[in-house]
């Protein structure tokens, strides 16, 4: 893949019960009032030990507040070399309104 697809609430509830990675480029607040499930937050401080540790070729869901941002940082994404990058359209908000049940609270760890 030589760049990122665009991927509706559906197709990433799928992917992620397959283990998908999921991260989450909305700021911390917004992360920490409601995220998806399991989502890693993603910032200019942590985006480089995650690109680290990460698998490149594992599927990963991009994911902000209503599906623009996103595209941009899955762009980045593919150019530091990850093959299978999906931004998520409507972002957070329109996952938490189609899965209230999988979203969680908290801030990142």
């Amino acid at each position: 893949m030589s760049e990122f697809k665009r991927i509706t609430p559906e197709q990433a509830l799928a992917l992620r019960a397959d283990g998908a990675v999921v991260v989450d480029i909305r700021d911390p607040q917004a992360f920490a009032a409601g995220h998806i499930a399991g989502a890693t937050h993603l910032d200019n401080h942590s985006v480089a030990d995650f690109i680290r540790s990460a698998d490149l070729d594992a599927p990963t869901l991009v994911v902000c507040y209503h599906g623009n941002s996103s595209q941009s940082a899955a762009a980045y994404l593919v150019g530091q070399g990850f093959s299978n990058v999906y931004s998520i359209d409507g972002g957070f908000e329109l996952w938490r309104s189609t899965y209230p049940a999988e979203t969680a609270q908290g801030s990142a760890e």
